[in-house]
Formats: structure tokens, C-alpha cells, sequence
């Protein structure tokens, strides 16, 4: 019988104003999975990741965390769960260095004052973990490359050791090269047993790393695939609303959801 999920969601929906967002969407995440989240602009994708980073709290629907009932009403029950988030834009402050933002808001401090050795060594200690190189930990981060950013956002996330990594677009800005290095990145939490929901544009990217892949058309599930063996075409047809509503049975638990 095949373990439960991490992260499950059942009948989720969102609501802002008199619009529904999102309306009864279903999403199962495993420990050592990347799924892949699809969707057209609108689709409500980044509305889905922050009802679960607690940014934007669903309206109706049940959230289940390791097969029991859980209450995500802010960032902290996410975050207190095991749940971080790397949104599209990092969120990091160019002019600080690595290891001012990997630390900031929750800077260690030693008689009253700032332990900078001990954040740097963390720091340096979490980028070996990865297998990443950041040359200078006291750069500014406006100066590193754009993987590296990317590489310093996701460090951050993990400074809490979370079971669960949200990546939103992490290679939507990044050159062949630079998306590779991120790519590779990931597929390292993956072997290291976190589960990673990744949202992406990027057919190729999807491909090449995720091992499931849910779509959303206009605030609902309309398919969800084995990437290993679903064609492009298939997963590209659901995206575009080519092929309506999906069938759920290719989601259900005895399919490994």
C-alpha cells in the first residue's frame, strides 16, 4: 500500500470578492516527488500556492497534512508545518549579502549582539548541503548571477528544514545554462526526500524533472498526468482546454495521489 501523502488538498476553493478563483481542486503531494503545476495565465496557480503558504486562506475545502486535518490560516501554520515557498520575484534584498539574506527576521544574536560567524558558517555549511558554489557569502546579492540568486532563495527556504518546497516560475528568468544549474537543483531535494510542487510554463523544464504534473484551467483541475509516460501533446491539450475535465481516476490513491 503506498504512503500517504505529505500534502493533500480536497474541494479547496478560493473566493476574492464575487469571484471564485478556485473551485473544488484536488492536489496530492508525496515525500521525494516533484509534481508539476500547469495552467494558463488565470489558470489559479499562484492563488493556489498561497492558499497553501497561508498568504491567501481557502475559503471552503479540507487541507491534510500527513493524512490529518490541518488549519492553514497564515504564513507561521504553513511555516510551523514544514511548508516554504520560493515566490517568482526571490524576495531578496539586493543590497545585503548572502548571509544578511538568508537571516533576515530571524538573525542569531549571542550576549545581545549579532553572531555573524555563526550565521556565516550556517550559511556556508547550507550551500555545501546543496552542492552549490556562492563564491562570497559577503557579496551583495545584486551582484550574483541569476542562478545564484535563485540558489540563495531556495537556501533561505530550507534554513527551517521544511518537508515541503513551493517553487513558483524558479527558471522563468534564467538563460539555458542558468535554468540548468536550478534544474539540477531541484532534482537534489528530490533525492533528498522533500516533496516539491513546481509551478512552471516550461513543457521541457516539466519533462525532464517533475514525475506528476496537475493542470488547472480556469480554478479547476482539469487533468492530472504521469509525466513519465503522458505524451506532450496530452498534458499541452489540457493547458490549452483542449480536452475538458479530465477523468480524476488517473489522481486517485491507487494510482500513487
Amino acid at each position: 500500500m503506498p504512503a500517504p501523502p505529505l500534502l493533500a488538498l480536497h474541494g479547496v476553493c478560493k473566493r476574492f470578492g464575487a469571484v471564485e478563483v478556485l473551485t473544488d481542486i484536488e492536489l496530492e503531494l508525496h515525500a521525494g516527488q516533484v509534481v508539476a503545476l500547469l495552467g494558463d495565465s488565470g489558470a489559479g496557480k499562484s492563488t493556489l500556492v498561497k492558499v497553501i503558504s497561508g498568504v491567501a486562506p481557502a475559503d471552503k475545502g479540507v487541507i491534510e497534512w500527513e493524512s490529518g486535518t490541518v488549519q492553514i490560516r497564515r504564513p507561521h501554520d504553513a511555516r510551523d508545518l514544514g511548508i516554504a515557498t520560493v515566490y517568482q520575484d526571490l524576495a531578496l534584498c539586493g543590497n545585503l549579502d548572502v548571509v544578511g539574506n538568508l537571516f533576515l527576521g530571524r538573525e542569531i544574536r549571542r550576549f545581545g549582539f549579532l553572531d555573524e560567524m555563526e550565521m556565516e558558517r550556517r550559511t556556508r555549511h547550507l550551500l555545501e548541503r546543496l552542492t552549490r558554489d556562492v563564491p562570497d557569502l559577503r557579496a551583495r546579492v545584486v551582484s550574483l548571477s541569476g542562478d545564484q540568486r535563485q540558489t540563495v532563495a531556495i537556501a533561505r527556504s530550507l534554513l527551517g528544514d521544511p518537508r515541503v518546497l513551493l517553487l513558483d516560475e524558479p527558471t522563468a528568468a534564467l538563460g539555458i545554462d542558468q535554468a540548468n544549474e536550478v534544474l539540477d537543483l531541484v532534482d537534489e531535494l528530490r533525492d533528498r526526500g522533500k516533496g516539491v510542487l513546481l509551478i512552471s510554463h516550461n513543457l521541457g523544464d516539466v519533462k525532464a524533472l517533475a514525475d506528476r504534473a496537475a493542470v488547472l484551467r480556469l480554478g479547476r483541475n482539469n487533468g492530472f498526468f504521469d509525466v513519465n509516460t503522458a505524451p506532450q501533446e496530452t498534458i499541452l491539450s489540457s493547458i490549452t482546454g483542449a480536452t475538458e475535465n479530465v477523468p480524476r481516476r488517473t489522481a486517485s490513491r491507487d494510482a500513487g495521489w
